[in-house]
């Protein structure tokens, strides 16, 4: 069932359930309240990631707290995607566009991934969770996808499962069409790779190359910001291979 985009939905860590009733603390409150401007009585659907969605409708108002009061499930859960999303930090509000991006997307693990030419080396991990929490809200997602904390990249392809493919994102690769390669990948477990605003060094190249697990595709003639970028791989990969197909 697709996802209702005429009402506001709202994240939860609450268990769900019928005829239950749920508080939310100050700072959903007042997204409720003063952002929203929603009143006693009106509806909207929340979820927390385990137990679908539901319409809840919101019983009582104060300063600190709103309660609501779960009518109907609306939805029920679905899978978590499999597909692994792995970056390289950038600048603050690119990557809170890239998350947000890749929540949308389908990604159902965001890694982030330390190169040699990352710029910005440390991450504020529950910024990036607010970000992908505000997009699933948007989207209408149930699963909400996990947010690891950095890695290097040589930790990272050490402790690689080989049985998953690496789509390695290549601005160096000598042609310009990703999908022959991408088709030969359907029914794979997958992920894909994005580097840095420098792009990987070449010595990383190499080391990507070199390994069985991973697949290097371009993204086309045209040098492509990295936030950029993440949206066109993901978008081929789930045209191609993902959940865009019939």
């Amino acid at each position: 069932m697709r996802a209702n985009y005429r009402m506001q939905r709202l994240y939860l860590t609450d268990d769900l359930a019928g005829n239950a009733e749920v508080e939310v603390g100050r700072d959903q409150a007042h997204y409720l309240t003063n952002v929203l401007r929603m009143e006693e009585g009106q509806e909207l659907l929340v979820f927390n990631g385990r137990d679908g969605e539901w319409r809840a409708r919101l019983t009582s108002i104060s300063k600190k707290s709103v309660r609501l009061a779960l009518r109907e499930q609306t939805r029920v859960q679905t899978p978590a995607s499999d597909l692994v999303y792995c970056f390289a930090p950038l600048k603050q509000g690119r990557l809170d566009y890239m998350v947000q991006k890749a929540t949308e997307m389908g990604a159902g693990v965001l890694q982030p991934v330390i190169t040699q030419h990352t710029q910005v080396p440390k991450l504020g991990i529950e910024r990036l969770r607010a970000n992908v929490i505000e997009a699933a809200e948007q989207c209408g997602i149930l699963s909400v996808p996990e947010v690891h904390e950095p890695v290097k990249l040589d930790k990272l392809l050490a402790g690689w499962d080989s049985e998953r493919i690496l789509i390695f994102c290549d601005e160096g690769a000598e042609h310009n069409g990703p999908l022959e390669l991408l088709r030969t990948l359907e029914g794979r477990r997958c992920a894909v790779l994005i580097g840095p605003e420098g792009g990987f060094s070449e010595s990383e190249r190499q080391t990507l190359r070199s390994l069985s697990f991973v697949r290097p595709i371009p993204l086309g003639p045209r040098i492509l910001r990295a936030d950029t970028a993440a949206v066109a791989a993901l978008a081929l990969v789930q045209a191609v291979i993902g959940d865009w197909r019939d």
